[in-house]
């Protein structure tokens, strides 16, 4: 049988978190009848939210569930890669403890990975999904992808979709990132694009409704231009 590691990052999740996780997974699971689902929790410093009651209740209801936590928050991307470096599964996939997007696109982005024709899959969101989410990150987002367009040649427009999936070869790639938060994401497609151009699928991904965002501070704003700086001088050097 094979196997998916499905890996979570939480940080301050909302309230019954927990019980969206076991349903989320339990509905995928369904899906894939013949995959064995790992599930992978990794809390990046939380100071509230999460309670030994809810990791108990998902002990209880994921059979295949491990759970990672550290006092000091990191970030995204790093708590992603101890999630990432823990599993070994035959695939990987990520994505938001709140699962923002569709089971269906979840099922949809394995299926497009299992196909042994990418090492990579990457979640594209559409117009629809601008639709939904708050006037300043949707300016953001579309602004980053016009800079994507500028500074960079790679094999999808939107990196900074949460929903990825990868084999083997792309968890290698994926644990040599370095970017913390925001832009870790950017930073992987980077990386994947120099190992293996063609190997990187693009499929579309909807989101659900009514998902809560995070808001987005302006000293995290001055720290991923910094990191978008820092990206493309190493693809200057490579």
């Amino acid at each position: 049988m094979q196997t998916l590691d499905l890996v979570l990052p939480c940080y301050n999740p909302l309230p019954d978190w927990e019980r969206v996780v076991v349903q989320s997974v339990q509905k995928i699971q369904a899906q894939l009848i013949d995959i064995e689902i790992v599930l992978f929790i990794v809390n990046d410093g939380s100071v509230e939210g999460i309670e030994a009651a809810h990791i108990d209740f998902i002990r209880k209801n994921i059979k295949q569930f491990n759970y990672i936590h550290y006092e000091k928050n990191h970030g995204k991307g790093y708590a992603l890669r101890k999630g990432v470096a823990a599993g070994n599964g035959d695939f990987c996939i990520y994505t938001d403890i709140d699962f923002p997007y569709t089971d269906d696109s979840l099922v949809a982005l394995f299926h497009r990975l299992n196909d042994a024709d990418a090492e990579v899959v990457a979640g594209v969101r559409n117009e629809a999904y601008y639709a939904g989410v708050p006037v300043f990150r949707r300016r953001l987002s579309k602004a980053l992808r016009y800079l994507l367009k500028r500074f960079f040649r790679l094999p999808i427009s939107d990196t900074q979709c949460g929903l990825k999936g990868f084999s083997n070869a792309g968890r290698k790639i994926f644990l040599e990132t370095s970017i913390n938060r925001y832009l870790f994401d950017l930073e992987f497609i980077h990386l994947a694009a120099q190992y293996f151009p063609k190997k990187i699928a693009p499929i579309k991904v909807t989101l659900k409704p009514n998902i809560v965002f995070s808001a987005m501070n302006i000293r995290l704003l001055y720290r991923e231009g910094l990191n978008l700086i820092y990206i493309i001088m190493k693809r200057k050097k490579t």
